[in-house]
């Protein structure tokens, strides 16, 4: 089984600083930041950053439901880890300046693939769709930071 990753990145003209704040609100700004992908979001605990306990699903295609409960930590500095309780994935968000007033947002999520043929279609095509979704989550995440 092999580890498969899908990373996205924008900049947001938006100070640092306020951009990490916003993806670290999880009772607040997140839940406005998700696509019609993910349902059933809930804090289950926390809920600002560092300590939060989150739920959703993630349909990443029409067959494909991931039920997801994530531990969220603050490692260093402008970096958000949400670990999945029920899989091996782990979403890495970190935000750094990219200029006066700019910063670089990069999404990073890796897990561990399926085996086969099965997991070769898996590391070809999920990376690309988990992908979509996150431009979409930034997408937002601008509109919401930049107003």
């Amino acid at each position: 089984m092999a580890q498969v990753e899908a990373t996205t990145e924008r900049i947001v003209a938006a100070d640092p600083e306020a951009v990490f704040r916003a993806i670290s609100d999880y009772t607040g700004t997140r839940a406005r930041l998700l696509p019609e992908h993910f349902s059933e979001y809930e804090v289950r605990e926390g809920g600002d950053g560092e300590g939060t306990l989150v739920h959703w699903k993630l349909q990443a295609t029409s067959k494909r439901v991931r039920d997801c409960l994530l531990e969220v930590s603050e490692p260093t500095a402008g970096q958000l880890v949400e670990k999945d309780r029920n899989s091996s994935m782990v979403t890495t968000w970190t935000v750094t300046p990219a200029g006066e007033g700019r910063a670089k947002v990069v999404v990073t999520t890796v897990w561990t693939g399926a085996g086969g043929i099965g997991g070769f279609f898996e590391k070809t095509f999920a990376p690309k769709g988990l992908g979509r979704i996150y431009d979409a989550v930034l997408a937002r995440l601008a509109a919401e930071v930049e107003k």
